[in-house]
């Protein structure tokens, strides 16, 4: 059920009421124009959450990227937590992921054909993106995580709520783990609920709906998250969940903020999961291979590990992993999928807004190959909506 992961210290509240009053400070500011929001003629779409954790936004911003991708030139802009550099830095062939980060350099990888750049100061790095010098081309920016950083005043804030930590339900950094008051929900055009049960009812809907009462503006979506077809760390080998014998075990290595949902998802396929969690972004070590290889030896009979994208790409450089530890290690790529039809009116959104906004007044063709490819796409409509997030 929603909320169902969320933990509160409530004798931690009397702290979470002082940085309530920072935190709305702060927004009050913005607000009365004493701090400065910054609007851009190049379109820019921001994606992020006002939770601490993971609410899905890399899969979020990758959908983005397969959308648009085909028919304007994308760039991804991410402030690239836990990098080893400074300033302003746009990924090439040479970049690594300490240069940029876990996660941008999970898409540098991916997708080749975008701009993937980190930033810490957000309009210094679209002021970069949008110089031909530096991104030839660029037609959109894509803000990872940076909801928060109201510097910037993006033309769609997409703000992402994970169903089993509803931001109605949460509370305020310390006892919590809202970075900022609910009432944050207001400054989104679109709210997309993440992380939901294929099995919601339609009063499941109407409830949350209620909950987050949102302004007859802004847009309610909800994804479902969806696996893809495993692949070894070594490359030579993939593997289906479903296809995953009943006796095998799966040991879950995660870096990761949330990963019990994961590891939820996986009990539907495999009875033997065993975990092994790091924090948020770890930096793996020679010590932590070896507790690895530790925990794997202790489980018997047939066997795999299993870890996110983003932990295979802080993996994959260490030499003290060995060929039998690395080809037994799979990596799960995730992908989102909307739920209730909602899709392609959500790709009608994103097309239309960035057909309106383009300073080259591009038109967005092909609009039968629009959508992201994957299995679970809904048909196509003739004619993309007019609608403009102004």
């Amino acid at each position: 059920m929603e909320g169902d992961l969320i933990k509160t210290n409530n004798w931690l509240l009397p702290l979470s009421w002082i940085y309530g009053l920072g935190v709305g400070l702060r927004n009050q500011l913005f607000e009365m124009g004493v701090l400065k929001s910054r609007s851009f003629d190049i379109p820019v779409i921001s994606v992020g959450n006002i939770t601490v954790g993971g609410s899905g936004k890399t899969p979020h911003v990758e959908y983005l990227v397969r959308l648009l991708k085909d028919h304007v030139k994308v760039a991804v802009l991410s402030r690239g937590y836990k990098r080893k550099t400074k300033g302003f830095v746009l990924a090439d062939d040479n970049t690594t992921w300490t240069d940029i980060g876990d996660e941008p350099y999970q898409m540098h990888r991916k997708y080749k054909d975008i701009y993937v750049a980190v930033d810490k100061n957000r309009c210094h790095g679209i002021e970069q993106l949008s110089d031909d010098t530096v991104a030839k081309g660029t037609d959109v920016v894509l803000l990872d995580d940076a909801y928060q950083h109201r510097y910037v005043k993006p033309g769609i804030n997409i703000l992402l709520v994970d169903y089993h930590r509803m931001i109605t339900k949460d509370k305020l950094l310390p006892a919590g783990r809202l970075r900022e008051p609910k009432d944050g929900k207001n400054r989104a055009d679109i709210v997309i609920v993440t992380k939901c049960p294929d099995d919601m009812k339609p009063m499941d809907y109407r409830v949350l709906t209620k909950d987050l009462d949102l302004y007859p503006f802004q847009r309610l979506f909800f994804t479902a998250v969806r696996y893809e077809e495993m692949r070894s760390m070594t490359g030579n080998d993939t593997l289906s969940l479903e296809d995953i014998d009943k006796d095998t075990s799966i040991l879950l290595l995660t870096g990761i903020a949330s990963p019990d949902q994961m590891r939820m998802d996986i009990e539907k396929y495999c009875s033997k999961v065993h975990t092994l969690s790091f924090g948020d972004h770890h930096q793996y070590t020679a010590k932590d291979i070896q507790t690895i290889k530790a925990e794997y030896e202790k489980i018997e009979g047939k066997k795999i590990i299993v870890t996110t994208e983003k932990d295979a790409v802080r993996l994959a450089d260490l030499q003290e992993l060995d060929d039998y530890l690395r080809s037994n290690i799979y990596q799960l790529p995730i992908k989102v999928a909307f739920l209730q039809d909602q899709e392609e009116t959500f790709c009608d959104n994103i097309l239309s807004y960035i057909n309106k906004n383009s300073k080259n007044n591009i038109l967005i063709r092909n609009k039968e190959n629009k959508k992201p490819q994957q299995t679970d796409s809904p048909k196509e409509k003739d004619k993309p909506l007019t609608i403009s997030f102004n």
